[in-house]
């Protein structure tokens, strides 16, 4: 074995993943895609949860009492309470109390790049507009339809309650927090002729993404009143815009339960079966990059978890609570929260156990999770997350430098026999079988490991991917500047230096390791730093600025093994 095994590795590695990502991007920008309705129509039974066929019986013969048709239920949806704090803006629908719009105030869509609109107005060109209104996470628009719903279900010997279908009353259409207000109440009011009343109340406080809920129900109907709540997240599978093809994030439902801990709930396992679990301290939600929402119940009540598809390529994922009986001529609560916002781990690990994994490091997160504690750790030191970067990769260089070593050693070897090689390789040309023989001799006598350099490199490959997922996954680096021309490190480098940069130390990099004996593999060596140059074109420049770092690391360490192991046997 010679090291044209190292060579053929990376080859292999690097051609599997490059058909993988073409794949990936040829099914999410060519492959069939379902089309949308230009209105999405709800039919009042379908989309509530079924919690037992005796419920599901009801809900089939009855409707509740303040439960309209389709055609009005839509129309009413105009009438929309406004919230706004400091950090959120919603609109909170009267049918249902749904929320069908929510901004997140500090996460624009896009940012400006004040160096390139100099640039550009120097130039005498036409600065280009950005997109600077708020990430709207919840969508009223039937394209991107996302909602948040919630309501009650009476069991089939009580009168029906108010569902997300029902008409509720507001005093006020608009509700903001004041300057000095830490918190916002906004109750909503519905009432039957049964004697059956229901108060829904958000709650909002200053600074924060949750929204609290508390459904009061009075019970004047004459005899008890039996039901549950539940709460749930409507969303078709949104439109694929200006996605970078190399960069796939994940889009869909989870769920956190006791005993499955973290599961991915894809809008195709929906349409193949439907969630049903109970479990304790849990939650459902839907996650995008970078964004998520999630409804999360009381943690001591057993909870059942469910999943459903329904029409118009529409999907449901939610939860509803255990039964409550309430007597007649008294009162009792349920309580739920809605997290909506971004995936900052340390604020959302304290809201919910669990709630820090829709942050989505795959199979890795075990590692990955580490990755981003020290990053969270650097950054609360320099106060910047481009820095941030630079001392992990540093950090994670110092933890491997022993096993860099033995690969870079192992490779300076292999270079200074490289001419030695190159001799058997010409004198046995003729015969391949006798070359191998030769050339195991000469490695076993210059005390040579083959796989010494590949074998170090494989072990770091974990690592590498989990920080790959960690630059990629973490919301903080999203719109955060380092310097100069980078003003955004989850963006693409506007005027490509660092990618270029990033060429110039592969190729730094690829002059210090021993070449391929094979004419064509080395002149195909010699492309790689070109085609991942390209590659880079559209990475994220903070993923750029790590692989810089990394590689400049890598060259200083590698020329000055290569250089001792010259001089000792010089």
């Amino acid at each position: 074995m010679d090291n044209l095994g190292n060579i053929r590795f990376i080859l292999i590695v690097a051609f599997a993943t490059l058909i993988f990502m073409l794949w990936q991007a040829w099914q999410l920008d060519y492959g069939p895609k379902p089309e949308l309705p230009a209105l999405v129509e709800t039919n009042p039974k379908e989309d509530l949860p079924a919690t037992s066929p005796m419920q599901e019986q009801q809900m089939t013969k009855a409707e509740p009492a303040s439960t309209m048709p389709i055609t009005d239920a839509v129309a009413a949806s105009t009438k929309l309470i406004h919230v706004k704090t400091d950090v959120l803006a919603l609109d909170i629908d009267l049918v249902g109390g749904t929320i069908r719009n929510l901004d997140l105030l500090a996460y624009p869509v896009e940012k400006e790049n004040t160096v390139v609109n100099k640039l550009r107005d120097m130039l005498g060109l036409q600065v280009s507009e950005k997109n600077l209104a708020p990430i709207r996470l919840f969508n009223a628009n039937a394209e991107r339809l996302f909602v948040a719903e919630s309501g009650l279900i009476a069991d089939s010997n009580s009168v029906p309650a108010a569902n997300h279908h029902s008409v509720f009353s507001s005093e006020n259409t608009e509700y903001s927090l004041a300057e000095g207000q830490d918190s916002l109440t906004i109750p909503l009011s519905w009432t039957d002729d049964n004697g059956l009343k229901v108060t829904k109340t958000f709650t909002l406080k200053r600074g924060s993404y949750l929204i609290g809920e508390d459904q009061s129900i009075q019970n004047h109907t004459g005899k008890n009143w039996t039901g549950r709540q539940y709460a749930q997240l409507l969303r078709v599978p949104p439109p694929e815009e200006n996605n970078n093809t190399f960069i796939r994030t994940y889009t869909g439902g989870v769920v956190y339960t006791q005993q499955e801990k973290y599961q991915k709930i894809s809008f195709d396992d929906m349409a193949k079966e439907n969630l049903d679990v109970v479990s304790k301290q849990g939650w459902s939600a839907m996650i995008q990059h970078y964004f998520a929402a999630a409804w999360i119940p009381p943690v001591d009540d057993e909870t059942h978890f469910y999943s459903k598809e329904l029409k118009d390529f529409r999907y449901v994922i939610g939860s509803y609570s255990p039964q409550i009986n309430i007597a007649n001529e008294s009162e009792s609560h349920f309580t739920s929260q809605l997290f909506a916002g971004p995936k900052i781990q340390p604020m959302m690990a304290s809201i919910a156990q669990g709630l820090e994994l829709t942050v989505d490091y795959s199979w890795l997160t075990f590692i990955a999770k580490y990755i981003y504690l020290l990053l969270n750790q650097i950054h609360n030191l320099v106060d910047n997350w481009a820095l941030a970067i630079i001392g992990v990769t540093l950090v994670i260089k110092l933890l491997f430098f022993k096993l860099s070593q033995a690969s870079y050693q192992s490779m300076a070897k292999m270079r200074k026999i490289q001419p030695k090689l190159k001799e058997l390789q010409e004198r046995y040309k003729e015969d391949r079988q006798r070359f191998n023989q030769e050339m195991m001799a000469m490695y076993k006598r210059e005390k040579v490991n083959p796989l010494g350099g590949c074998l170090p490199m494989l072990v770091q490959i974990p690592v590498f991917i989990s920080l790959y997922w960690v630059l990629i996954e973490t919301v903080e680096l999203r719109q955060a500047p380092f310097m100069l021309w980078i003003q955004d490190l989850s963006a693409q480098d506007p005027f490509y230096i660092l990618p270029i940069l990033y060429g110039i130390t592969m190729k730094i990099q690829q002059g210090l390791n021993p070449a391929p004996l094979d004419p064509v593999q080395a002149k195909v060596t010699k492309m790689f730093p070109i085609v991942f140059t390209v590659f880079f074109l559209f990475f994220p420049s903070g993923l750029v600025l790590y692989w810089i770092v990394n590689n400049t690391l890598s060259i200083v360490q590698q020329w000055y093994i290569t250089k001792k192991i010259a001089e000792s046997t010089s």
